[in-house]
């Protein structure tokens, strides 16, 4: 009996102890899941998220600069493309014909009155002066290069002649270039005529009445 009575004080003794015991552990617990703001790690993390956004907005400003300096680029190009090359020496100089480069090309540029009567397709005696240098000069300097010749005219409508358009008449103009530059020596293989008529004037009808013999590089 006296044995019962004291385990059931130990007990009454234990029971709350085990209780008060459970809730600060219980307290302790609840406190450890949230982390301070004082702690280590959440320091660290706050400082990762700064130099994060501090290198989202240099990538972001670098972008920036590259795409306007890739547009500038562009613009520089489509201005050096648009610019002509330097002419050189190309030996067609002197011959009483226009003379320029574009890219991979040489150009000489025979005015129309040069070449034809007005309406005419068939070339002056004295044209043949200026297309006999032109065989020259693409015998000695260009031998085998691939030869295109281009026939132009200004805008006005034909009234007073047998070609009924501008085409036409640029067309026979063009092929009568190349049938000569075939009789002086010129492979026929390597030339061939092509008719723009009105289609890529200059700034006079004058100049826009031309036969162009292109020499490709």
């Amino acid at each position: 009996m006296p044995m019962c009575v004291s385990l059931s004080k130990l007990i009454s003794r234990v029971v709350p102890m085990a209780l008060l015991l459970g809730v600060a552990l219980t307290t302790v617990g609840c406190a450890s899941n949230g982390p301070r703001p004082d702690d280590p790690l959440v320091l660290e993390n706050q400082e990762l998220r700064r130099l994060n956004e501090n290198l989202q907005i240099a990538l972001d400003d670098a972008e920036a600069r590259y795409r306007a300096l890739d547009e500038q680029n562009r613009q520089l190009a489509g201005q050096l493309a648009s610019q002509p090359e330097p002419l050189g020496d190309t030996g067609f100089e002197g011959l009483g014909a226009g003379v320029s480069r574009r890219p991979g090309e040489v150009v000489v540029d025979i005015a129309g009155e040069v070449l034809f009567d007005s309406g005419s397709v068939t070339i002056k005696s004295g044209a043949r002066s200026v297309l006999d240098g032109v065989v020259r000069v693409i015998q000695q300097r260009y031998p085998g290069a691939e030869i295109r010749v281009a026939g132009y005219t200004d805008n006005d409508p034909i009234k007073k002649s047998d070609w009924k358009t501008n085409e036409r008449l640029s067309a026979e103009r063009a092929m009568a270039v190349e049938s000569y530059l075939v009789s002086k020596g010129i492979n026929n293989n390597n030339v061939h005529s092509a008719a723009y008529g009105p289609a890529k004037p200059k700034s006079s009808k004058r100049e826009s009445r031309r036969v162009e013999i292109i020499v490709l590089e």
